[in-house]
C-alpha cells in the first residue's frame, strides 16, 4: 500500500518527510549541545547515546489502517504522532527526569503530551519516559511545526524494550505466558538494578 495524495492542501510525501527528518536533526543537535555543556560545567554526561529514527511509509500506513483511518498524506500528518523519534539513553534513572525538564525548558519546543511508564510501568512492564512535542522547522517560504516522539529511558530499561521487540516480532499471535511472566519479572530485577545503581553512583560522588 501506498500514501495517497489528496487534494485538501497537504504537501507532498517527500516535503512532509524533509521537514520530520529537519525537525528530527534539530532536537538532536539541542540535546548534543545540553550533554556537551553538562560535560564542560558538571564533568558529568547525562546521556550515554542518541538513536534517531523516521518511520517508514509501510509502517504509517500499517498504522493508520489499524486505528482506522485512509492512508494519506494528511491523515499521517494528523494521527501519525511517532512518525520523527528520537531515543535518549541514560545511565541512571535520576537522568531521565533531569533530561525531560531540560527540554521542557527549551523555549522553542512546544510539548503536547508526556506519558511517564517509569512511575506506572505498562502492564508488560515495559519503563519509558515518552514526549511528544512540536519543534518549528525554517523552511525557505514558512515556518512549520513538526511532531517528534523523545523517549527518554536507561540503559538496562532499553535492553529490556529491545528484548520484548524482538520476542513481539516473532510471535505476531499471542505471546506465551510464561514468556510474559519471565519478562515482568526481568522488568522488575532491571528497576531494582536502576535503583542500586544509582545509589552506588550517589555514593562514589560523595566520596
Amino acid at each position: 500500500m501506498e500514501l495517497k495524495v489528496t487534494d485538501d492542501g497537504a504537501d507532498s510525501y517527500e516535503e512532509v518527510m524533509l521537514i520530520y527528518n529537519a525537525a528530527l536533526k534539530q532536537i538532536a543537535t539541542k540535546l548534543e549541545i545540553l550533554n556537551e555543556e553538562f560535560q564542560h560545567v558538571h564533568n558529568y554526561n547525562p546521556i550515554e547515546h542518541i538513536k534517531a529514527r523516521i518511520k517508514t511509509s509501510e509502517s504509517i500506513v500499517k498504522k493508520l489502517k489499524k486505528q482506522g483511518y485512509e492512508a494519506t498524506i494528511a491523515n499521517m500528518v494528523k494521527y501519525v504522532n511517532d512518525i520523527a523519534g528520537i531515543r535518549v539513553i541514560c545511565s541512571f534513572k535520576s537522568d531521565i527526569y533531569r533530561i525531560a525538564d531540560i527540554i521542557s525548558n527549551q523555549s522553542d519546543i512546544k510539548i503536547v503530551a508526556i506519558k511517564d511508564y517509569i512511575a506506572a510501568p505498562k502492564e508488560s512492564g515495559y519503563e519509558s519516559y515518552h514526549m511528544l512535542v512540536l519543534i518549528p522547522v525554517y523552511l525557505s517560504d514558512r515556518i512549520v511545526d513538526a511532531k517528534v516522539e523523545v523517549q527518554i529511558r536507561t540503559i538496562a530499561m532499553d535492553f529490556w524494550a529491545s528484548l520484548e521487540h524482538k520476542i513481539q516480532y516473532k510471535f505476531t499471535g499471542e505471546v506465551p505466558e510464561h514468556i510474559n511472566t519471565e519478562l515482568r519479572e526481568c522488568s522488575k530485577m532491571i528497576s531494582e538494578l536502576d535503583v542500586k545503581m544509582l545509589s552506588l553512583n550517589n555514593e562514589i560522588r560523595e566520596l
